[in-house]
């Protein structure tokens, strides 16, 4: 694929949104913009979003939520005009999130599985025709813990996420680009942490240049 003057839309959480960037500048997506020379690379990162639907609790109900706007409830509202679709995200629903992972025959957004469905098949209805490409999270520190609080089964391990995430993807055809696998970015060791994701989640400049290298050779082989 020739990237130089595509318009792109990023469908994200923090990471997309900026956090652990210096500055707008060396968020992933603006790096490749400029080393791509896109004509438009849209940010549609907020912080602490997930896909799925969340349910509340008595403490935080629903409508007090930041990510009330999951990834399903928002991406209807893109700019419809993109020639590529990016949707990097997952970590908040293992992290934090409190909708089960549910079943493979799950098509509604209330399970992580259903939301991977409901996502990717309403991408592909809205921008028909267009390249939509599925980042999975990376790996961050505590990843094979499952949260304090929640049952194995109905919740998982972060790699539970990320395998989901890569078979929805295929049984839609789209293609992923496995950042889990291949990113090289492993905050368990201290000299990677130390460099790239300082607080063991969220990519510096560093780590956002190791993204948008990955993505931009990812794409150009589409």
């Amino acid at each position: 694929m020739e990237l130089r003057g595509l318009k792109i839309n990023f469908l994200g959480d923090s990471i997309t949104q900026g956090v652990g960037a210096s500055c707008e500048q060396t968020i992933y997506h603006s790096v490749l913009k400029k080393e791509a020379d896109l004509a438009v690379a849209r940010n549609y990162g907020i912080s602490a979003t997930r896909f799925a639907l969340q349910k509340g609790t008595t403490a935080r109900p629903k409508d007090d939520y930041v990510d009330i706007n999951s990834f399903c409830e928002r991406f209807e509202q893109m700019d419809d005009d993109a020639d590529v679709v990016v949707v990097f995200g997952g970590t908040n629903d293992y992290g934090h999130g409190d909708a089960g992972i549910g079943s493979f025959s799950d098509r509604t957004p209330e399970t992580f599985y259903g939301a991977c469905h409901y996502l990717f098949s309403g991408l592909i209805k809205k921008y028909i025709g267009k390249t939509i490409v599925i980042m999975t999270p990376l790996h961050r520190i505590g990843e094979t813990k499952i949260p304090e609080g929640k049952e194995p089964g109905d919740f998982g391990v972060l790699k539970d996420y990320v395998n989901i995430i890569r078979e929805v993807a295929e049984y839609y055809s789209l293609p992923v680009l496995d950042l889990f696998a291949t990113s090289g970015l492993q905050p368990e060791i201290k000299e990677i942490q130390e460099n790239y994701i300082p607080d063991g989640l969220h990519p510096n400049d560093n780590g956002n240049a190791v993204i948008s290298h990955k993505l931009k050779k990812f794409l150009e082989q589409l």
